[in-house]
């Protein structure tokens, strides 16, 4: 995996704080996003931000009830550097999904930027894709880029994540773990954890009895309950996939399936959606996201993507024991606001 990192060094850059941006992959998955926000957070760290603010921008399809120039969410950008910290540092604050801002809300906040000092506050915009033009523009600070993970940067990872934690994986584990998280280093990550709780030494048996595997028609079938918003068939659906299949795969295909659905609620026609989510425009997956794609609000799907990332935060630091109801929750959740 490759982070590539830019200085900018346009007239009145102050050193070490600014306004920076973290671009990642268009179809950037969890691996990459995850990396985006280290890299995020690690900026605004290295400016002394010891308390910062997070924005979620909601997907294009979205608009302000009472016609402000900037929605609700993305509206908190100017307390959050306005402000100081509730510690006594520097304010700062990551704007996520920032390749969403509507043209309104990037005239208001490109004007906030330059009412503002990058010597005493500082910002990350963080974008899958591309970074809208004017804001590009009004960076003070540090541009980083964020590469797709390809397989074989995945099995470097695994490797040295391997070794830095004192594990010893065999090389049918290691084969096994590739095999059913591909280049999802995050999703690695926190199936090492798990693995590491039986002992340092993990083999492909181990892999296999703790992630085992079996078709993949039980997890559409969840998934088409939950977009469909029926709660008793989704319940069932999740009970069959548990016994069977880790949640993390569910939540990964959760996330991959919001984000598509999300590019089918802004995208102008099918081919473009069809070349946005990168799937066949054949086949009969993607014309279903495409014919749905008004059954859900922006509002919902951004509900949504902030649910899951509650749910994964909970499943990676969280004891086991409360997996299994924090997935139903989510199912639950999901299916009300899908279905509304």
């Amino acid at each position: 995996m490759t982070v590539e990192r830019v200085h900018v060094t346009t007239p009145g850059y102050i050193a070490p704080m600014g306004w920076h941006a973290v671009i990642g992959p268009r179809e950037a998955g969890p691996s990459e996003r995850e990396m985006m926000l280290e890299e995020a957070f690690r900026l605004l760290g290295a400016d002394g931000v010891d308390d910062p603010q997070r924005i979620d921008v909601p997907a294009k399809g979205t608009s302000s009830e009472d016609g402000a120039s900037l929605r609700e969410s993305v509206a908190a950008i100017v307390p959050a550097l306005q402000s100081g910290s509730l510690f006594g540092g520097a304010p700062g604050v990551a704007v996520v999904d920032a390749q969403s801002l509507l043209a309104s809300e990037v005239h208001t906040i490109v004007e906030l930027l330059a009412a503002s000092d990058p010597a005493q506050s500082s910002a990350v915009f963080v974008a899958a894709g591309t970074l809208p033009a004017a804001i590009r523009k009004a960076l003070t600070g540090e541009t980083v880029s964020v590469k797709a993970i390809s397989e074989r940067d995945a099995a470097a990872w695994l490797t040295d994540e391997a070794k830095r934690r004192g594990l010893r994986i065999d090389q049918g584990a290691r084969t096994e773990i590739l095999h059913r998280f591909g280049s999802d280093t995050s999703a690695m990550k926190r199936a090492l954890d798990q693995l590491a709780m039986a002992g340092s030494a993990i083999t492909a048996a181990a892999v296999h009895d703790r992630f085992t595997n079996r078709p993949d028609e039980p997890m559409w079938f969840l998934g088409d309950a939950i977009m469909d918003g029926d709660q008793a068939q989704a319940l069932r659906r999740l009970a069959d996939f548990l016994h069977h299949q880790h949640p993390l795969v569910l939540l990964s295909y959760l996330e991959g399936e919001v984000r598509k659905r999300s590019l089918a609620a802004v995208a102008t026609d099918y081919d473009t959606f069809a070349s946005w989510a990168g799937g066949n425009p054949n086949s009969y997956a993607t014309k279903k996201i495409w014919q749905a794609r008004t059954r859900a609000t922006g509002d919902a799907l951004a509900q949504c993507v902030r649910a899951i990332a509650r749910a994964d935060l909970t499943l990676k630091t969280e004891a086991e024991a409360v997996h299994r109801v924090t997935l139903e929750r989510l199912t639950v959740a999901m299916c009300r606001w899908m279905g509304t």
